[in-house]
């Protein structure tokens, strides 16, 4: 390669959890530079969980967390040109993307549905990807399926 790889940055805890993943979900929900409007979005979609699952003994982080792991895909299909034909490759996904995917797709899939206020969609999105159910977990799953459908492919491997 003709250029270094970049330096990783270091994200610091978030001050409510102390939780790097919450920073990170946090800088991926933002939108405009908007930092403190998605920290309160994060926050109250945490409340809005904790008063859906009430009966459950489990907190909200966890709840957060456990949903975030539904959603997370292990594999993925990549296009690939062998002689005139496209096809797609199945590929393990390297655990930083894998985390990378899993919160976008969460954010997307919240962005989507029909509610008053963001934080009131992201908190039925979490509830729905810990139930494995929702829209995020439909996309790991048509991600996984078709993985499996092309497994045929997978000696064209990069």
């Amino acid at each position: 390669m003709r250029k270094s790889k970049p330096k990783k940055r270091i994200l610091l805890p978030d001050s409510k959890f102390n939780d790097v993943l919450v920073t990170r979900f946090i800088n991926d929900l933002m939108v405009d530079g908007k930092k403190n409007l998605s920290y309160q979005i994060f926050y109250d979609a945490l409340e809005i969980v904790g008063k859906k699952m009430k009966d459950s003994e489990v907190a909200p982080l966890d709840i957060w967390k456990k949903g975030l792991q539904n959603v997370t895909p292990a594999v993925e299909v990549r296009s690939r040109r062998v002689g005139g034909a496209t096809f797609q490759i199945p590929q393990e996904i390297r655990d930083s993307r894998k985390l990378s995917i899993s919160i976008k797709s969460m954010i997307r899939a919240s962005r989507k549905r029909s509610g008053r206020g963001m934080a009131e969609k992201l908190g039925a999105e979490m509830v729905a990807a810990y139930n494995e159910e929702g829209a995020a977990f439909k996309k790991k799953e048509e991600t996984h399926r078709m993985a499996e459908a092309n497994k045929a492919f997978s000696h064209f491997r990069f």
